[in-house]
């Protein structure tokens, strides 16, 4: 389904992995180690010939093709028309017709109904990460790319997006993430970065052995009676 081989770049080093049709993957690595680099070439943000995507390298998809095949969700909201509402902004995310109904539905998903007709820009920063989520589903890609989405939710929130991203909502999901607890919960495989170099991947059981959790954080995570605890 998607497939990355040998791709180098000033913040990237031989970058190779493969995913299947349906399998799901978290990317974990400290600031800096090139997870959002990565995230946008492999969605072709940044253009490369590394990158297949079934079978077809990504250089050579259309762009309204590939837009159908794969989307990325930044770590932010970006709005540039400041009086753009919430649900104007969830018609954009519509490659053609706009279907009013799944709105409808996808704002009463995420309990964003009070928020509808309100300006895109007064949203809180947890709000704002809601609407991209919206816009994710609207979309449907056969791939999303989530960089960060989770930041600057609060607990019951990230419990509504585990639900969402445990569901048959959306496709094929590829999610970086900085919160352990959520990676470790949505048990999909695992890749992690360090420096532009992929250090592991793999099974979610693998990585989250108190082996490699010592190995790649330091000693600063160990997993007790399957729950993972900070060793303070």
């Amino acid at each position: 389904m998607l497939e990355i081989k040998n791709y180098n770049s000033s913040i990237l080093h031989e970058i190779s992995f493969s995913l299947k049709e349906k399998e799901n993957l978290i990317i974990l690595g400290e600031n800096g180690a090139g997870k959002s680099t990565l995230a946008k070439v492999l969605s072709n943000l940044i253009s490369n010939d590394k990158v297949k995507l079934l079978g077809e390298n990504i250089s050579k998809i259309s762009d309204l093709k590939r837009t159908q095949l794969i989307n990325y969700i930044p770590p932010k909201l970006s709005i540039f028309d400041e009086y753009v509402t919430l649900r104007e902004f969830l018609e954009l995310s519509f490659i053609e017709n706009v279907n009013n109904q799944k709105i409808d539905e996808v704002i009463k998903l995420l309990n964003l109904r009070k928020l509808e007709d309100k300006y895109c820009k007064s949203f809180s920063s947890g709000e704002k990460q809601l609407l991209l989520l919206a816009s994710a589903i609207m979309h449907n890609a056969k791939i999303t790319i989530f960089d960060e989405l989770t930041a600057n939710l609060d607990i019951s929130r990230l419990k509504e997006v585990y639900d969402i991203f445990n569901s048959n909502l959306l496709n094929q999901k590829i999610v970086i993430t900085h919160n352990l607890d959520l990676a470790y919960a949505l048990k999909y495989k695992v890749l992690f970065l360090s420096d532009g170099i992929i250090q592991f991947f793999g099974e979610h059981d693998e990585f989250f052995s108190n082996q490699n959790l010592k190995k790649f954080y330091n000693n600063t995570i160990m997993k007790l009676d399957n729950h993972l605890v900070v060793n303070l």
